[in-house]
């Protein structure tokens, strides 16, 4: 019987069939992987379970009590589920269904991030398929709250339903003959004036938005949190300077895309819809339009290969100035040839893009100690930090 951890949970295979003639090995087999694991939260993935019986049944039912809690059962087939179904085991173990496979070969890649890549599955569909690593919940709950976004006003793509792409999972959209924005300024540079000003109005829309209960996360407590979890890289008193620099943000409600970019905007028609929500939040608007300066500021000049730049980017690296330039001045209000009005905003916004790059960049390594050491010598320190002492006050 295989078993693996992945996410503080340890999750054991069952394969074949499971009745009274094989019942007490396989509970055997699993209790003892259980004792060897006992810290990890049990778990079962039941792709090549064919079948079990009421002995079958039992056994989860007896892990189930001793963990305390509902178990998850993985990639259920229909002929299995019926059987927990009918016994009534769907209301006392957390039984999910098996994901349809879908195959990407041969499919047109229309973008590709640090979270997966994106196919054109048909004239109708795109499958995002997510870097593997991902685990199937946090791809389930981006899709939840893409659905939230999409009631709160928010043009989303309406997600069908979470596949698997080999070994890899991905989330199923409707998108009509739609091309992501950076395809579209890759192919006619003529047009990013255009789409600057567009992007940045569909931005502003989206910070029209109030977000009421606590249906998304709230950014500013998300940073205060992320203060306390990089404390073993930074010293104190620098934990305070930061702690200190959040608390000024002014609270508010305000959605946010949390990485409002060239590749997560898709062009259906004249219609302009959002895809990547799953770091959806409220807060100050600040934080998404120091996203902006992250995506075409600092990555056209970041220290990685240029091929990997221009991939990340989805468009021409010499194009970047310009478009950010467009939105700023768009979203601001600002005349485009204005560079001193648009230098003071970046200047203003600067401090706060330092902020998002040392968050992201401990968050996306899982907090692991020597990459958040990297982090912290690279941005928190010589960037973050200086910034801070020397930002000016926030105008909006």
């Amino acid at each position: 019987m295989n078993s693996k951890i992945s996410n503080e949970e340890i999750i054991i295979s069952l394969a074949g069939r499971i009745d009274n003639s094989n019942a007490f090995d396989v509970e055997k087999e699993i209790s003892n992987i259980l004792s060897e694991n006992e810290k990890l939260t049990p778990s079962f993935d039941a792709a090549e379970l064919a079948y079990i019986s009421s002995a079958g049944l039992r056994i989860l039912m007896k892990v189930a009590k001793s963990a305390g809690k509902k178990i998850k059962i993985y990639d259920v087939s229909k002929e299995v589920y019926d059987i927990f179904e009918t016994t009534g085991f769907t209301n006392i173990l957390d039984v999910q269904k098996a994901l349809r496979q879908v195959s990407v070969e041969g499919c047109e890649l229309i973008g590709s991030g640090g979270y997966g890549k994106v196919y054109r599955l048909d004239s109708e569909t795109i499958v995002k398929v997510y870097t593997a690593g991902f685990s199937l919940e946090t791809i389930q709950q981006e899709r939840e709250t893409a659905q939230k976004a999409f009631i709160l006003g928010v043009p989303t793509a309406i997600s069908y339903d979470v596949v698997k792409c080999g070994d890899k999972y991905g989330v199923v959209y409707e998108l009509l003959n739609a091309k992501t924005t950076a395809q579209i300024m890759n192919a006619q540079r003529e047009r990013i004036p255009e789409i600057g000003k567009k992007c940045a109005n569909l931005l502003k829309q989206l910070h029209e938005i109030t977000v009421e209960d606590d249906s998304f996360p709230d950014r500013k407590n998300d940073l205060l949190k992320w203060v306390d979890k990089i404390l073993p890289v930074i010293e104190p008193s620098e934990a305070d300077e930061i702690r200190s620099f959040i608390e000024k943000i002014p609270e508010a409600k305000n959605f946010l895309h949390g990485d409002f970019n060239s590749k997560n905007i898709m062009v259906n028609g004249d219609e302009f819809l959002l895809i990547d929500i799953g770091d959806a939040a409220f807060g100050h608007p600040v934080f998404d339009v120091a996203g902006l300066l992250l995506a075409y500021l600092y990555l056209p000049q970041s220290k990685m290969p240029e091929e990997e730049r221009c991939r990340l980017l989805g468009f021409h690296l010499e194009d970047a100035p310009l478009l950010l330039n467009q939105l700023l001045a768009t979203y601001f209000d600002l005349d485009e040839n204005d560079k001193a009005g648009i230098g003071k905003k970046i200047q203003m916004i600067m401090p706060y893009a330092n902020l998002l790059a040392s968050y992201h960049g401990t968050r996306r390594s899982g907090f692991n100690l020597e990459y958040m050491k990297n982090i912290s010598q690279g941005i928190i320190k010589s960037r973050l930090l200086p910034s801070i002492r020397e930002a000016i006050p926030l105008e909006w």
